[in-house]
């Protein structure tokens, strides 16, 4: 296949003004692909990781956590839209709970650290175009984060999606930004290499940077991980979490064998004949909570020594032009994971952490479960679970689907989930104040229904208008 391609995606991607060492780990990805690779992992060229420390089992005092602390810069990604729940900006200026977006209790989570420990890292969002002033904007609520002294935010990288057929960039004059996307969540490197946010973390002694999601609550900036990094020495650490059937779909850490790195293997990088042996979870124990910690000075190194290009594995991933219209231009998008870095740094781990520190919440589904009586924000806005045992599985009907539908459904805020184990919807349901659902509920109604204030909720639940 000729470079034309390639040689128009790059003119186009410098009139946009993207950074040049973006451009070139875009250049060497489209190689890559028009070579024919696929970023297949085969389940033989891997073994199942087994030795994975804990965080339970470190030990450090409040002197380390306070040094620790001084050294640590939170990137949180936050490129999000939230499109997949009808959003139209940021994510994570979505209430999360108690009136409270993504972002507020995301900055209060780091003033709770500095009330501990007098210490509070500085908070870097990776906002998109479509993501920054409206997330700024929060952010202005507290005048602390604008005594820091880096930039509150840095822009991801663009690129064009690709013609599948042609590997050309797509033109799509109805909505020409759709002709564009993210490289993937592993442009987070280059993008702080090209902000220059990089030289101007280590020039302030920030020796690590811990990346997360914006969407997950859970991924508080632990001291505790921060001082063992450090005293360690350690370039690279991926909190991993035991997998669940919930889990089976989303990306595990794995051995090469080959040399003995580190892998993380995602679905989009297995053979369809090997899902299920990728989906095993008694052969596969961890996954990727894409909580990362990554040794600046090492990432320096790294960028330097291979001209910005980490050599990440390639994701090709299969779209339409315009996502909403099946029957539109067919493109490829060629991305990156952040956590396939793991592989990039010598002397990576795992390091094994509680389920609690993993919270996502991707659909609406979870955002009922984080709003609900399940879950509360302690003194120093952690989320904190107010059950006992397993926290219950949700599962509501697709015309819970959109953000103001469920709101809609919901008045008077979720019913209690405290004492339940399963909650599912089936059909259009409008829920009361004060109810509360016991054991395993599921509701049912083949015409819009509501259930009243203060209905206590229990089994197999039939409601007619």
């Amino acid at each position: 296949m000729g470079r034309e391609g390639r040689d128009e995606a790059v003119r186009r991607m410098v009139d946009r003004g993207v950074d040049r060492r973006a451009i070139t780990v875009f250049e060497d990805y489209w190689d890559q692909l028009a070579a024919g690779a696929q970023g297949i992992v085969r389940e033989d060229e891997i073994e199942p990781l087994v030795d994975v420390p804990e965080l339970a089992a470190i030990e450090v005092g409040d002197d380390e956590r306070r040094a620790a602390l001084a050294q640590v810069a939170v990137v949180k990604l936050n490129g999000g839209l939230g499109t997949s729940m009808g959003m139209s900006g940021p994510k994570a200026a979505l209430v999360a709970r108690d009136g409270l977006t993504f972002l507020d209790v995301i900055v209060r989570q780091l003033i709770g650290l500095e009330e501990r420990y007098g210490s509070r890292p500085p908070l870097l969002l990776m906002n998109s175009f479509r993501t920054r002033d409206a997330s700024l904007e929060i952010l202005e609520r507290y005048p602390q984060m604008a005594k820091q002294a880096l930039p509150l935010d840095f822009l991801q990288n663009m690129e064009p999606k690709l013609d599948a057929e042609t590997l050309s960039p797509v033109d799509w004059p109805e909505e020409p930004e759709l002709e564009w996307c993210p490289p993937g969540h592993g442009d987070v490197y280059v993008a702080l290499a090209a902000s220059g946010l990089l030289d101007e973390m280590r020039a302030a002694g920030i020796r690590y940077a811990f990346i997360s999601n914006s969407d997950n609550l859970g991924a508080t900036c632990d001291p505790d991980i921060a001082a063992w990094l450090i005293a360690e020495g350690i370039p690279f650490a991926m909190e991993v979490a035991e997998r669940t059937l919930n889990d089976r779909k989303g990306g595990h850490v794995a051995v090469r064998r080959s040399d003995g790195r580190l892998v993380l293997r995602e679905s989009a990088m297995v053979l369809d004949e090997e899902q299920s042996l990728f989906q095993d979870t008694d052969r596969h124990q961890w996954f990727n909570t894409n909580d990362l910690w990554i040794d600046l000075d090492r990432l320096d190194a790294l960028l330097r020594e291979r001209d910005g290009v980490l050599g990440l594995p390639i994701i090709v991933n299969r779209k339409t032009v315009d996502p909403t219209r099946p029957d539109s231009t067919p493109v490829i998008q060629i991305e990156s994971a952040m956590g396939s870095a793991i592989e990039s740094f010598e002397g990576s781990v795992a390091l094994r952490v509680p389920r609690s520190r993993f919270r996502p919440v991707k659909t609406t589904n979870e955002l009922l479960l984080l709003r609900s009586d399940a879950f509360e924000l302690d003194e120093h806005s952690r989320v904190v679970s107010r059950i006992d045992g397993r926290e219950p599985r949700v599962s509501l009907d697709g015309v819970y689907k959109l953000v103001r539908d469920f709101d809609a459904r919901f008045p008077s805020g979720p019913p209690s989930l405290r004492e339940c184990t399963s909650f599912a919807v089936e059909g259009d349901v409008t829920f009361g104040a004060d109810v509360r659902a016991v054991g395993d509920v599921e509701v049912v109604a083949q015409e819009p229904a509501e259930v009243a204030d203060g209905t206590r909720l229990e089994g197999r639940v039939a409601l007619s208008p």
